[in-house]
């Protein structure tokens, strides 16, 4: 038989008294695991700001106001835009217009100007946020984990010394210190800055 209560207040504190965990009804075994619920994830899941089952938000992004489409930088063949769902504060990808799915099939001029845009964005986060290093990558076609296999994309996930706390390792909730509006503001302001300085 499993404890189905739990103690209040710190373990041995005098007058501690068990408060009765919620029962809820259907299959399973009980485990030492609290659950965090995230319905508001749940928009993604069911794909709820696309305006078509099959439209690639990629595609669309360019036709929306940089505030809208939450888009950092544009260039002639790629721009940078933020994830909507980030890994850490200032987690952004560099996508080309042109909907293609493999780098490899990229033209010399989108290649080139990726590359640009990821020093770019480097320098801009690192202006911005004071970011300790990076991760970056692509992950290529749908077996490779990538979310949109159908038009290539870059990710810069900028780092710091112990961004990787209680939260995500034991909690699976990332804390981002600021609303993505204001993360797109920052970003472009710095990156325009890293532009006219050189």
């Amino acid at each position: 038989m499993t404890d189905t209560t739990t103690p209040e207040g710190a373990p041995g504190e005098p007058g501690q008294r068990p408060v009765p965990l919620e029962e809820q009804s259907g299959v399973g075994m009980p485990d030492a695991f609290a659950r965090l619920y995230t319905p508001h994830r749940m928009a993604y899941i069911k794909g709820e700001n696309r305006t078509d089952d099959n439209a690639c938000p990629f595609c669309e992004i360019p036709s929306l106001t940089d505030e809208q489409g939450l888009v950092v930088a544009r260039g002639d063949t790629v721009y940078a835009v933020l994830n909507l769902y980030p890994y850490n504060a200032g987690h952004l990808m560099v996508v080309p217009y042109r909907h293609v799915a493999d780098y490899a099939d990229l033209t010399p001029d989108e290649a080139v100007e990726m590359a640009f845009f990821m020093q770019k964005a480097l320098r801009a986060l690192r202006l911005a946020s004071g970011a300790h290093g990076f991760n970056t990558g692509m992950n290529l076609g749908s077996i490779a984990g990538a979310g949109i296999a159908g038009h290539v994309h870059q990710h810069v996930v900028p780092r710091w010394g112990g961004d990787t706390n209680f939260m995500p390792v034991v909690g699976g909730t990332r804390v981002l210190p600021a609303l993505l509006p204001d993360t797109r503001a920052l970003l472009a302001e710095a990156w325009e800055k890293i532009a006219t300085d050189g």
